[in-house]
């Protein structure tokens, strides 16, 4: 793939890692009592929102949504594992890796 043709993509991965900051953050505000996790919400928030719209000049609205949604989902859930300790198993990793599967099946699919 051409640099100039990465580059929606690489706006499209960016927007998802700010997307899992702030469901992470949204998680440490306490019901929003605490300072540092919601400037972080609202940074991130606006991070995720403006690199989505970028990567979006280039990529299919509905591409770039189902992408930026699989790969945000799978970050958190990884997110949720590492960091706060939730179970995992067998079929909950299957299950991520068919969002992955799927989101790479649409990249493919489309025309950008």
């Amino acid at each position: 793939m051409h640099v100039a043709a990465a580059r929606p993509w690489l706006l499209l991965i960016v927007s998802a890692l700010f997307e899992v900051v702030w469901i992470v953050s949204l998680r440490l505000t306490d019901g929003f009592a605490r300072l540092w996790p919601l400037a972080a919400y609202l940074a991130s928030g606006l991070g995720a929102a403006v690199f989505l719209s970028m990567a979006m000049k280039a990529i299919p609205m509905g591409t770039a949504y189902a992408v930026w949604m699989g790969v945000s989902l799978v970050g958190a859930l990884c997110v949720d594992v590492a960091v706060f300790k939730e179970p995992y198993g067998a079929f909950r990793i299957a299950c991520a890796l068919i969002i992955v599967a799927a989101t790479c099946g649409l990249r493919f699919a489309s025309p950008s």
